[in-house]
Parts: structure tokens; C-alpha cells; sequence
């Protein structure tokens, strides 16, 4: 197919055409969605790789599927791992949204009820390692205490990314990795807030990436 044509078709659905990562000798484009980002995906590829090479323990989590564009991508890089999927799948918290607006961190106003389980569970490669922890988040945990090799937080607003840092990062395993999208988002600032809130608290390092709307990275 003339890569115009593809470059066309994949601009009016809202993807970008990049070519093969050299990093880890891939020959595939990668056709990426916009929201999620190359520089994301491909950080989180790497990542992953080093997880994998390193034999880190733990099972994997998202905090913050909403339709499970990322999350597909987690249950692809660790088929043998446990996926744990965090999110009310009813969109945002009417108590977490009265604090954004209580600090001026958002409006809390953007629906991101339009997902399901099924929707999302439709989505993955290995849907049978996924867990599904539906509900407010801290409540969702019920108890569970696992270990984690890599975790995504996603979820926009100050008190579940704070209250996801509280929970993840002390069952991090060495050599893992967190993931917090929105670090660079104006639109959301509370994640900033509770990132630097956080990691100054405890005095946990991060390094900023350069995707749309911004990721801090966590080492362990």
C-alpha cells in the first residue's frame, strides 16, 4: 500500500505511522493512537524489556483503565503476568472530583463513563490474566497484597494518584517501574501536585517523559 495512503488513513483515525524502534531491533510500525503516544508506548516497550530481561517479580496493575488503550498493551508485554485493572468504569468519583475543585487542580468535568468490563476484557490478548477491581479507589484493594513489576496510574485526579503512590510504590519490586500519565497536564495539575507531594514525603526520585500531557517515570 503506498505509505501516503496509510499515512492519510491514520491521521483522519487519530494515529501516528512511526518507523520500527531500533532500541529492540523492531521491524513492525508502530501504529500508534495519538492520546496514548509514542514516546509513552515506546518508554513503556523499553521499560518492559528491562523487566523481562531482569526477571522482575510481581504482577502488573492499571489504576485508571477507562477504555483499556493502555492497558491492552501491559497484557501484551507480560502474557505470564497478573493484570490487575483498577477503575469505578462509571468515571470519575463525585468526592475526589470536590477536591480538584476545592484546590483549583480541574473542573473534574470530563465523562469518562462510556467504557465497561467488557468492553475493556475485549480489548486484551490474554484476558484471562486480568483482574478486574472494580470500584473507588482505595476501596477496590480489599485487602490485596501483592507484589508489582510494573504499574500504570491513570487516573487524572490528585487523590487516587496519591493514594495509588501510597499503596504501589511500597509494593514495588526492585527493578520495577511506575508509570504516571497527566504529570504534564494542565488540564489536570492535581497529578502534578500529588506526584511532588508524594516523592518529597518519601523521598522518591522521578524522571519526566516527553509524551502528550506529560509522564512521570518511578524507579525502584
Amino acid at each position: 500500500m503506498d505509505r501516503q495512503l496509510v499515512q492519510d488513513y491514520l491521521d483522519e483515525h487519530k494515529f501516528v505511522l512511526e518507523e520500527p524502534m531500533q532500541a529492540l531491533g523492531r521491524e513492525r510500525l508502530f501504529y500508534v493512537p495519538v492520546h496514548l503516544g509514542y514516546v509513552r508506548l515506546c518508554t513503556f516497550e523499553l521499560l518492559a524489556e528491562e523487566i523481562r530481561k531482569n526477571n522482575i517479580a510481581g504482577a502488573v496493575a492499571e489504576l485508571g483503565v477507562y477504555r483499556g488503550d493502555f492497558a491492552r498493551y501491559i497484557n501484551e508485554a507480560f502474557p505470564e503476568k497478573k493484570l490487575y485493572l483498577f477503575d469505578t468504569f462509571n468515571g470519575f468519583s463525585k468526592k475526589d472530583v470536590l477536591v480538584e475543585q476545592a484546590h483549583d487542580y480541574s473542573p473534574g468535568s470530563q465523562d469518562f463513563s462510556d467504557t465497561s468490563v467488557e468492553l475493556v476484557l475485549g480489548k486484551m490478548s490474554k484476558p484471562g490474566n486480568c483482574i478486574i477491581k472494580k470500584g473507588y479507589f482505595p476501596d477496590s484493594l480489599e485487602g490485596l497484597e501483592d507484589t508489582f513489576a510494573f504499574v500504570s496510574l491513570d487516573a487524572d485526579l490528585y487523590q487516587p494518584i496519591f493514594e495509588g503512590l501510597k499503596y504501589f510504590y511500597p509494593r514495588l519490586s526492585k527493578g520495577g517501574f511506575i508509570f504516571i500519565h497527566d504529570y504534564n497536564n494542565d488540564e489536570y495539575k492535581g497529578v502534578k501536585k500529588a506526584v511532588t507531594d508524594y516523592c518529597k514525603d518519601q523521598g522518591v526520585p522521578f524522571v519526566p517523559i516527553c509524551d502528550p500531557w506529560g509522564t512521570a517515570v518511578i524507579a525502584k
